[in-house]
């Protein structure tokens, strides 16, 4: 079984979620934008042995934390989609710009696409690319626990900025309403900042996406 425990992470509140199989006690770490020794911390104190690293896209607040986690820890990285090549090769730049820690430079061992599978011990989870926010962006999907992680794409009661450099609003809603939605309503998700919601209560009342 999946389980999950949600660390909020630098002055963004950015929900890093820190996933492990209940079975073999081997966990990944979702988005550590920063704010590492802490992560690493709950990683040890909960038990865990930490084998992953999961990114959604290469946003400093997701991806800040990387480059030192994988320089510490020798954990390969998975995701995000290579459209988010771009924004990865920014972090420092991004860094600059918001006023973070200098981000330690990395690459994803692995790239993501649409339909692939990503494993936290025995568990496995969907991989769906869902551009909108960033062209890369991608979704973490867990049938057995009805469990999204879904970065930046989706919020209660909102949707994620697309005024970036390749963000676009109708690929996001597309991204929300195809890909997201049909998952059932019942799926609870992590959105990258704020509380929990599902895909249920987004269709009733989000404003940007919800059934007309």
């Amino acid at each position: 079984m999946l389980q999950h425990r949600i660390i909020p992470v630098t002055p963004f509140q950015q929900n890093c979620s820190l996933v492990w199989c209940e079975e073999t006690g081997r966990a990944a770490l979702v988005d550590p934008g920063g704010e590492v020794d802490r992560l690493l911390a709950a990683v040890e104190e909960a038990g865990l042995s930490l084998e992953k690293i999961l990114l959604t896209h290469g946003h400093i607040d997701h991806a800040g934390g990387v480059g030192e986690i994988v320089r510490r820890c020798g954990v390969p990285v998975e995701g995000p989609h290579q459209d988010e090549l771009f924004w990865i090769e920014a972090l420092a730049e991004q860094s600059r710009m918001f006023g973070f820690p200098r981000a330690e430079p990395f690459l994803p061992d692995r790239w993501l696409d649409d339909g692939d599978r990503v494993e936290v011990g025995q568990a496995s989870l969907q991989v769906l690319h869902t551009p909108g926010h960033t062209p890369g962006h991608v979704v973490f999907f867990h049938q057995e626990t009805r469990l999204a992680l879904v970065g930046d794409v989706l919020f209660a009661g909102s949707v994620g900025r697309t005024d970036f450099p390749r963000g676009d609003f109708g690929a996001l809603v597309a991204s929300i309403r195809g890909k997201l939605f049909p998952l059932g309503d019942d799926v609870r998700f992590v959105p990258g900042h704020g509380p929990m919601s599902s895909f249920g209560e987004e269709r009733r009342s989000n404003r940007f996406v919800a059934d007309r």
